[in-house]
């Protein structure tokens, strides 16, 4: 991105990047702490996925870092590794496997992905972002932020948790939420966006100062003072003991390949996912270069890897904070991964007097903003077609809090209403509204895949004894091989079952005439 264009929204990417600095900042923590990896790893990954892969990507509004989809992957990567070390060498093969995909244009597979599954994703992902939110709404911190699992390392699932919060509600760790939360529905009124001096200041930035203050004027009540553990959790990471470097002792351990083909492979789908949802986030439209996107986190987690941080991808929820706080440029990205390595040597103190519950109820409305029900409603009057995949993925992401689980069954539920779509053929003939003496016409469509045999074949076989059947194959370009043999047992078969058949206009096989396709006949004997 050209120099001019970097800059041109910094008055809008400067208060956005502070957002997403604040919601990165535990996410970053968290997701080390749920991986049982060093704190300081997920700070290094913030910082790299911010800096570097802010400024290698093409995405205009997507922001990286560790994400809650490889916690499962890298505890079971230091397991099968028996070491983080062994692991951060693996992260590092991971990047490079990354650029060579990117230099082989694999990113051309995001754009297989059907609409309604990324909609679904996205709904998915905002239902999960309000589950998980809403225990540190209420004060109940038992998990740390950026835990998405399901299966929570407490031995509850999402559920359990969300109920035994609710049995235990803390009242300042409530008011403040609820604070919090008013403010950012205030914020987005008309009255406060027709000033410009005020819509410079994101409301998500207003609603973490917000909590702070708050925090700070009920330390002083013994029933609304906040905890310890509901404060944003930053150790100190300036103690050197906790900084790993990677190892490459396991190079010919096939264990070591394998983690690394498996970070490489699901960090560049969920990479791929969120750059789709986020561009369809972008107010303005902009389209996100695959390719050169693949190369960015490739090159991101080579770098993170090197540096002993955790592997990266693009994540939508930051991406969703960055764009609802009014980002415009990947100006933002970069500079909120300069306050996160800023925030590690100056306000480090700062920083841990921010709550929880304030972060919380900024998290909260960007996960009803990415699940409103007017989208739910509008899926569904789009047809079944469109809601199935994605209520589908919306449902087994919610009860999984898996992204690729989630998308996985959106993408099968589409396959299943394309087959069925290509069963039901549009030339269905219905043998109670045939009358003697009407020829039978079927027009094939433009592209006769084997996804249409069994619908040409259920057809043909309900054409009456004694008919006369034209099959016109003059919208076609090309037709398959199978569906071909189709048309040709039933052309050796009509005579016998006195069927008059005429082929008109087929497509030429290979070293035939065109005007031995043009009118084909079978004759009754």
């Amino acid at each position: 991105m050209p120099r001019s264009s970097l800059f041109s929204s910094w008055r809008q990417d400067l208060p956005a990047s502070i957002v997403v600095f604040l919601v990165a900042l535990p996410l970053c923590l968290g997701i080390a702490v749920a991986s049982g990896a060093p704190p300081v790893s997920g700070i290094i990954a913030g910082v790299v996925g911010g800096i570097l892969v802010g400024a290698f990507s093409g995405s205009p509004l997507g922001v990286s870092g560790p994400a809650a989809g490889l916690t499962a992957i890298v505890a079971a990567g230091i397991a099968d590794l028996g070491s983080f070390e062994l692991l951060l060498g693996a992260v590092v093969v991971a990047g490079i496997i990354q650029i060579i995909l990117g230099a082989l244009h694999a990113g051309v597979i995001a754009y297989y992905f059907p609409s309604s599954v990324i909609k679904g994703m996205l709904a998915g992902i905002g239902i999960i972002i309000m589950l998980k939110q809403i225990p540190h709404l209420v004060g109940f911190d038992r998990d740390p932020m950026g835990d998405e699992s399901f299966d929570q390392p407490d031995k509850l699932t999402t559920f359990g948790e969300l109920w035994q919060a609710l049995q235990a509600p803390h009242l300042g760790a409530i008011l403040i939420a609820a604070a919090c939360i008013a403010l950012l529905i205030v914020w987005d009124r008309t009255f406060i966006q027709r000033r410009r001096w005020l819509a410079y200041v994101p409301g998500p930035l207003l609603a973490v100062v917000c909590g702070l203050v708050l925090a700070w004027a009920f330390s002083g009540s013994p029933a609304l003072a906040i905890g310890p553990g509901h404060y944003v959790p930053l150790p100190d990471l300036m103690d050197g003991s906790s900084y790993v470097l990677p190892s490459f002792a396991a190079l010919d351990n096939a264990a070591f390949w394998r983690v690394a083909f498996t970070i490489a492979v699901v960090a560049s789908i969920e990479t791929l996912l969120c750059v789709e949802a986020t561009d369809k986030l972008d107010p303005q439209k902009r389209i996100t270069p695959a390719n050169r996107e693949l190369f960015a986190q490739g090159a991101g987690n080579l770098i993170s890897g090197l540096l002993g941080g955790l592997p990266l991808t693009q994540v939508i929820v930051r991406s969703s904070a960055n764009i609802q706080s009014g980002g415009r440029t990947k100006l933002s990205a970069i500079l909120h991964g300069c306050w996160l390595l800023l925030s590690v040597f100056t306000i480090a103190g700062l920083l841990r007097l921010v709550p929880l519950a304030g972060l919380a109820a900024v998290l909260l409305l960007v996960g009803y903003k990415l699940a409103k029900p007017s989208l739910f409603i509008a899926m569904w009057r789009n047809g079944q077609a469109q809601f199935v995949p994605f209520i589908a993925t919306v449902g087994l992401m919610t009860v999984t809090n898996d992204l690729l689980h989630g998308v996985a069954l959106g993408l099968s539920m589409a396959l299943i209403q394309i087959l069925w779509k290509n069963y039901r053929v549009p030339f269905h003939y219905d043998p109670q509204r045939y009358k003697p003496g009407m020829p039978i016409y079927i027009t094939l469509s433009e592209d006769v895949t084997f996804l249409n045999k069994a619908g040409i074949k259920r057809t043909l076989s309900e054409v009456p004894d004694g008919a006369r059947v034209v099959i016109d194959g003059a919208r076609s370009i090309d037709m398959d091989p199978d569906v071909r043999e189709i048309i040709d047992e039933f052309k050796s078969a009509a005579p016998v079952r006195g069927i008059r058949l005429e082929l008109l206009n087929f497509p030429l096989r290979r070293g035939e005439r065109p005007e031995k396709v043009r009118t084909m006949l079978a004759e009754p004997e």
